[in-house]
Formats: structure tokens, sequence, C-alpha cells
């Protein structure tokens, strides 16, 4: 539970969890998610020390899809899966 006050003040909480281990991996801000962001999460995924393949599911936002985001991904060595178009059952959120 994440206390804040009363109103309309933003916090945004950018995650992946680990299948194997269920470990949470999170990025926070009070502006807003976008790209940069989401290279942040790569970022930290990346640098884990995990010596296996990393495969990340999105759904198609477009910071999700954007060419830095991609380009980013590919650098660290971590795959990109997208869910089809108009599929909110498999997306869990």
């Amino acid at each position: 539970m994440i206390c804040s006050p009363s109103g309309g003040k933003r916090f945004n909480v950018l995650g992946a969890v680990n299948a194997v281990t269920k470990e949470i991996i999170t990025i926070t801000n009070e502006t807003y998610i976008n790209s940069e962001s989401l290279c942040q999460l790569l970022f930290q995924l990346a640098n884990l020390g995990q010596n296996k393949p990393i495969v990340i599911v999105l759904d198609n936002a477009r910071y999700h899809k954007c060419k830095l985001v991609q380009k980013y991904a590919t650098s660290v060595g971590i795959q990109l899966c997208y869910l089809p178009c108009y599929s909110p059952q498999l997306n869990l959120i």
C-alpha cells in the first residue's frame, strides 16, 4: 500500500514480474509513463545479472511499440512480445 495525500496528484508505477522467482521490478514517477520510463525498466531488467533470455509481454500502447524502445530492447538483449489487438482477456491488468 502506498500512502499519498488526497487530491489529484499522479503516481505511476511501471513494473515487471519474474515468472520464475516472482520478483517484482518497478519504476515509479509522478509525471507520465513514456518510452523513456520503459527504457529505464528494461535497463533494470537487463542488469539483474541473469544469464537467461528475457521476454517482456506488452500491450499495444504507443510508447511500447516506438522505435526507441524496440532499439533499446534489442541492444540489451530483451525480446519484446506484443499482445494481439483487442484481446483484453490476455492482459491481466
